[in-house]
């Protein structure tokens, strides 16, 4: 059988942070393990990706980062979405929803 595990499309890990940290505050290593979780383990994100992308979404405004515990004590930084960050997603999502349905022409009219 076929390794159903991807690494995320280019371009789409941003959008994909963002929609997750929206729902609920959360740090990087939670963020890899609700990825995987809400794709069946088809995303891999690896900590060398995510990792400068939850920095990017700080260094853009788009999240925060504040120094917490996590469950087990561990310091960890939790990141929320700003509302930047939201303006940001509602463009992302959009932009995604182009992508998909210029592909699905393709795919019907090829």
């Amino acid at each position: 059988m076929a390794d159903r595990r991807k690494d995320v499309v280019q371009g789409t890990l941003d959008l994909l942070v963002l929609r997750i940290i929206a729902v609920q505050p959360m740090h990087g290593w939670g963020a890899m393990q609700r990825l995987r979780h809400l794709t069946d383990d088809v995303f891999q994100v690896t900590p060398g990706s995510l990792f400068p992308a939850l920095r990017r979404l700080e260094e853009n405004g788009w999240a925060t980062g504040e120094w917490g515990l996590s469950e087990n004590n561990r310091k960890v930084r939790y990141y929320t979405i700003t509302k930047a960050g939201q303006k940001q997603l509602a463009r992302e999502k959009q932009n995604w929803q182009s992508i998909i349905t210029a592909v699905e022409k393709v795919l019907e009219g090829a």
